[in-house]
Order: C-alpha cells, then structure tokens, then sequence
C-alpha cells in the first residue's frame, strides 16, 4: 500500500490524489519540476504538464543545455563509453564532477594495465580519485580550467602562449601526447563547467582531428536526466524547459526554468518528482506543492506520495551511463511501492472533466 501525506498527516492514497489534484486544477500556472523519474514517468509528467497548460522542466536542465548549446552554435564530435574503452589509447579528463556523473568509470576506464594515457585536468574533488591511479597525470585547480584549456588548444595549434598554472613543459607535453594519440577522448561534467569552457574543449576536439583521431564524451547528469530530455524531445520537439501555457509546446531556458517561474510568482502551484533520492527544490518561496519522491520525509510539501525508485523497487527504462543509451532496467530488489507514471496517471485522472488539453 503506498504511502500518502497531506499537510503532514497520513492519509489515504486515494484522498492524496484528489488533493493533488484539486490544487493543480485551481492553479493558474503550475510547475512540473524536478523530473528525477524513469521514461514512463516522464512521459506522464509531460502529459500532465500539456493538460495543465504548465511548465515542466528538470533539475539538471541547465547542465543539459550548455552542452546543448555548444552543439547547436559550434557543433560536438562525440562517441560513447565502449568506444572510449575498447579504442581510446589516451583520456583527457576534464574538470570536476566525473566520478560523481560516472561511479563507475575509474573501474571502466582506468582498469588496462596502465597501457592508456591518462591526463586530469583540473580535478577538483575528484583529486582523490585522480589520486589512486599514480601513472596519471593530474594539473591544476578548477579555477584555473579556462585558461589552462585555451593555453593548451593554443599550444597543440602550435601557437605561442604566455605563462599559466601549469608549467610550460608539462603543457608542451601534454600537447605533444594530444597530438599524437591515435584515438584520443575528451570527458568532461557539464554540471560543473559552463558553456565558454565547453566549447573551448570542444573547439580542441575539433583542432586535434585535423591531424589524428579525437572524440569527445559527455557524461550526463544524474537523476535520468538525459532520458527525460529525449523524452521532451520526442513528445513535444524541444528540449526542457517547456510550456504550454498558450496552449503549445515552447521552449525558453529563461523563461520557463522553475526556480525563476517559482521564486518571481508566476507559478502558483508546483508538482515535484524525486524518484532518485532526497532532493529538495532549490526555490525559497512557499507555493502549493505535490510531491512524488522516494524520500519522501526529506521534502515538505502539502501533499506527499511515495513512489518506487526506477530501476530497484520496480521495472524501468532509464538512461545508462555506461552505454550512453537509455534502456531497460529490472527491478533489482522488487518492492510493492507505486512508481511515478502510475501516480501521475492517478492525478490526472482526479482532474475535472472541463479542464482544457
């Protein structure tokens, strides 16, 4: 039986929807936000949001969008995981984050015998993990990453540069390895780098196939985030964030992020998804909030379902770091808890007949 809050109390499911849904029905414009969910909750997420005529948008969007964004306006040569490991005989790994995007990369990628290059830059506190491995090459601080990369694409173009955090020889090195790599990757965490340093590496990537082999490899942000982006892709022909207030799917990163809609008071009703772990809203303005989370006794909202995590207590489809490919996942402890398309589903059924598609 799945658990249900309203204003602190328990309370039936059944009652928790009708709640829900009431709050959702009177709002003017509410927010879907979060999205921490699986393909199928997405999916019920975005119809839900149409039905509204709301806002929907994911917690990690804007790392989704920097990437984006240097695709869109300059172009991205990437490959995938297995590529990175079967072929790649030296990793340029790219600020912080990485371990935290891919737990499972030192073991994936690290693992050859010490037969692939490997350099860090900037590692932040991913130090510790660059740590282990002692034949790796590890440079600078996080600070220093932009003008560490730009001296770096300046030095593997043969062009002078001027004096960095970095020693000149080591740079010189590390720009002579870059050059002659037969397949060369580049990984990096968009959550933790912004767009300008995105497109210089990028901007690397590209300089460096002139000559050889080299790919890029994004490694996404957690929480599904890459599967729910395809999601919006397929359903609505836009990336996240979306509206649908005029009665269409639009897209504006601005406009339409949900800390601002929230905190400026445009949106009056908020509807959060966690299904990943104990994440919070970022805003700080109290607004009606339904919450579907899997901690739910870490989130204060006026109405509260607990739902399954995706991919543990029931079966999903869901984005895979290793592949870069969204799959299915069986459920690797089954649980009786409610995932989140069937709440969703739930609610949208509770909401009146009268209200506009």
């Amino acid at each position: 039986m799945a658990a249900a809050w309203i204003r602190g109390k328990t309370a039936s499911l059944d009652d928790a929807v009708a709640q829900a849904a009431g709050l959702l029905a009177a709002s003017r414009l509410p927010v879907i936000a979060g999205l921490g969910t699986d393909v199928a909750g997405a999916r019920a997420a975005v119809g839900l949001a149409q039905r509204l005529g709301g806002a929907i948008d994911h917690m990690h969007s804007a790392a989704l969008l920097r990437n984006l964004d240097v695709m869109r306006g300059s172009g991205m040569m990437v490959t995938t995981p297995n590529e990175a490991r079967l072929r790649g005989d030296l990793l340029l790994l790219v600020g912080p984050g990485l371990a935290e995007a891919w737990a499972e990369m030192p073991e994936r990628l690290f693992s050859d015998g010490g037969k692939r290059r490997i350099a860090w830059l900037c590692p932040g506190d991913d130090a510790k993990t660059a740590g282990r491995y002692p034949d790796m090459r590890v440079l600078g601080e996080p600070d220093d990453l932009p003008i560490i990369l730009a001296a770096l694409r300046a030095r593997c173009a043969g062009q002078p540069v001027g004096q960095t955090a970095v020693a000149a020889d080591l740079l010189a090195a590390l720009a002579a390895d870059l050059t002659n790599a037969r397949f060369g990757v580049a990984l990096w965490s968009a959550a933790h780098l912004d767009t300008l340093t995105i497109d210089m590496l990028c901007g690397l990537v590209k300089d460096l196939n002139s000559t050889t082999r080299f790919s890029g490899l994004p490694l996404a942000p957690p929480d599904n985030a890459a599967a729910v982006q395809q999601v919006s892709g397929w359903m609505n022909g836009f990336p996240l964030p979306v509206c649908f207030a005029r009665g269409f799917a639009e897209h504006d990163p601005w406009r339409f992020d949900a800390t601002r809609l929230v905190e400026s008071g445009e949106a009056d009703c908020a509807l959060w998804i966690s299904c990943y772990g104990p994440h919070a809203p970022a805003w700080k303005r109290e607004l009606p909030t339904i919450a579907l989370a899997a901690a739910p006794s870490d989130l204060h909202a006026d109405v509260v379902i607990a739902v399954g995590q995706p991919g543990i207590d029931h079966d999903a489809v869901g984005y895979l770091s290793a592949t870069a490919t969204i799959a299915a996942l069986p459920a690797r402890s089954p649980a009786d808890a409610l995932p989140a398309a069937e709440a969703l589903a739930m609610i949208a059924a509770a909401l009146p007949a009268a209200r506009p598609c």
